[in-house]
Order: C-alpha cells, then sequence, then structure tokens
C-alpha cells in the first residue's frame, strides 16, 4: 500500500469532520459502540490468552492433535501451526498479529511469515455464527456458506507454497522462548493493538455514515458500504438484496474483510517482510474462490 494513500484517508476524514461535525460525530460513537459491544469483549480475551500460551511456549500442546493436518497438508512448523490455528478460530487481525510477532521472535522464517499471512488472517467463528449468519437470506444451508467461507484455504495454501518456494515444514530458529512476557505485559500488549483497531474502526466508521447519505442507488451503496467496512456492509447488504446475489456479497465481504480490516491488519504487521499488498492480492483471491465455490455448491446440491 502506497504511502500516499495511507495519507490520504486521514486527509480525507479530516475534511468530513469540519464539513458535517454531527454526522461525523455520530459515525464515531457508533464506530466506538461497534468497538466496545462486539469487536473488544469478542477478540480481546483470546488476544490475551494468545499471548499467554506463546509465553509459556504450550503452543505444541494446542496444535499436536492437528499435526498430520498442519505438517502435512499445509507444510508448517509447530509455530507456524499455531498461527494458522488462532487466525481461524480468533478472527481478524490476530492472525496477522502473530505471524509478525513470531518472525521478529524467530520461531518461524520469513519465507514462512509470508506464506503464513496469505491464509492465516479469517473472520472468526464466533462472529459468522452469532451475527452473519443471521443476516443470511431464509433457506441457505449453513454447512454451504462454511464451506465457501473456508475450503478456499487448502487452494490458496497450495497458490502461496508455490509462490514463495514451500516445499515442507521449516523451523525457525531455536531457543528459549519460555516466559517471554508477563501476564501484565500480554494484557498491556493486547489493549494497545485493541486501541489501535478501535481508532480504525472509529474512522471507517465516520466514511460509513458519509456513505449512506450519499444519493445513489441503495444496491451500489449497500456494495460500497462492504467494501468498506465488513459489520457495517453486511448489514447494509442483507437489507437491500436477496436470494444468492444477498449470499454471495456477504460472502464476498466477510471473506475480504473491509477496508478497515487491511488498515487493521496493516497496523499489527510490524515485521518490514510482511507486505500489505500481498496481503491484500490474496484476499481478493479468497472472495473470488468463495463466491465460485459457493455457486458451484448451489448448482451441484441444490436445496430442495
Amino acid at each position: 500500500m502506497k504511502k500516499s494513500m495511507i495519507r490520504v484517508i486521514p486527509i480525507v476524514v479530516l475534511l468530513l469532520l469540519l464539513w458535517n461535525p454531527v454526522l461525523s460525530s455520530r459515525g464515531a460513537r457508533n464506530g466506538l459502540v461497534l468497538w466496545a459491544d462486539v469487536v473488544l469483549p469478542a477478540l480481546m480475551p483470546f488476544m490475551v490468552c494468545s499471548s499467554i500460551i506463546v509465553s509459556l511456549d504450550a503452543i505444541h500442546i494446542l496444535t499436536r492433535p492437528f499435526k498430520p493436518l498442519w505438517h502435512s497438508v499445509f507444510k508448517l512448523s509447530d509455530a507456524g501451526s499455531y498461527v494458522l490455528m488462532s487466525g481461524l478460530l480468533c478472527g481478524y487481525p490476530l492472525g496477522a498479529k502473530n505471524c509478525s510477532e513470531f518472525m521478529d521472535d524467530g520461531r518461524i522464517t520469513a519465507k514462512e511469515g509470508k506464506y503464513l499471512l496469505a491464509i492465516c488472517n479469517h473472520p472468526s467463528p464466533m462472529f459468522l455464527l452469532g451475527y452473519t449468519v443471521q443476516k443470511l437470506p431464509p433457506g441457505i444451508p449453513l454447512w454451504r456458506f462454511l464451506a465457501a467461507v473456508y475450503l478456499p484455504v487448502f487452494v490458496i495454501s497450495w497458490m502461496a507454497r508455490s509462490m514463495y518456494g514451500i516445499q515442507k515444514p521449516s523451523f525457525g530458529e531455536s531457543g528459549n522462548h519460555e516466559n517471554r512476557q508477563s501476564f501484565d505485559e500480554s494484557l498491556m500488549s493486547a489493549f494497545d493493538v485493541m486501541t489501535k483497531i478501535g481508532g480504525y474502526i472509529m474512522l471507517f466508521s465516520i466514511l460509513v455514515e458519509f456513505v449512506k447519505e450519499l444519493s445513489i442507488d441503495p444496491v451500489i451503496k449497500a456494495m460500497f458500504l462492504g467494501l468498506i467496512e465488513m459489520t457495517t456492509g453486511i448489514h447494509a447488504i442483507s437489507t437491500q438484496m436477496k436470494g444468492i446475489v444477498c449470499t454471495v456479497l456477504i460472502i464476498m465481504s466477510v471473506t475480504f474483510g473491509g477496508i478497515s480490516g487491511i488498515f487493521q491488519t496493516k497496523s499489527v504487521i510490524k515485521n518490514a517482510g510482511l507486505s500489505i499488498r500481498h496481503y491484500i492480492f490474496w484476499k481478493l483471491v479468497h472472495s473470488f474462490l468463495s463466491c465460485i465455490i459457493f455457486l458451484l455448491l448451489a448448482r451441484l446440491v441444490p436445496v430442495h
């Protein structure tokens, strides 16, 4: 992501703040409520527990039962397996955060880190089952929705391994990683990341409020909202569309994560070896594959 593009966002938000303070205030308030009511309680406990597990060097306890899957199918080391598992279970942007930190600590190699960034950042099952599924049109099987979201991980894994030259599990530096952080340090680190995430959610919620006021076609507006911010976009799409089109657009929004999600991910990728451009590319690929898989399943296994 070019620095010029990053600089444009705060300038645009500042101009909007000056243009319509009332609307800006409402957007900021909605963003902070979304962060406090949904994102913070859903992500913060996972982030603290993840930091403690890593500090105690206990990741092998979680990854060992699924070792054949992580090693044979995904070609991941034990540490890399934990990064993928945390990203699948805990939601944006914990997978990318662990990927960057594990590279810094030497737990995974730079090559494995680049590969993992392509497959480790996903919406959490809590968000999918607790929020997204409720917005799907009636009659859409849950298994078909979940298959469309998660099956592309296997395809992207194969593509990314070819791109980054991963042929077998690679292991980072050996050494004693125990007790790297105390509980208090893990807690403060999690709060630091959550504060950044809250800031981005607030800024993009302001943009969302202004988009809502645009006099454009409601369908186009809903699609634009889905591109900007995932949660608001899913709600807008579900209220403006029906059937297969509604489901496909919700799947696209969920798997891409929105521009807000990209900036949240960018804020936790501190390792210079990880590219946000590559991350955006893989999220676009994931969205495309998810739509194709859903449409194929809808055609091959119709609902009676």
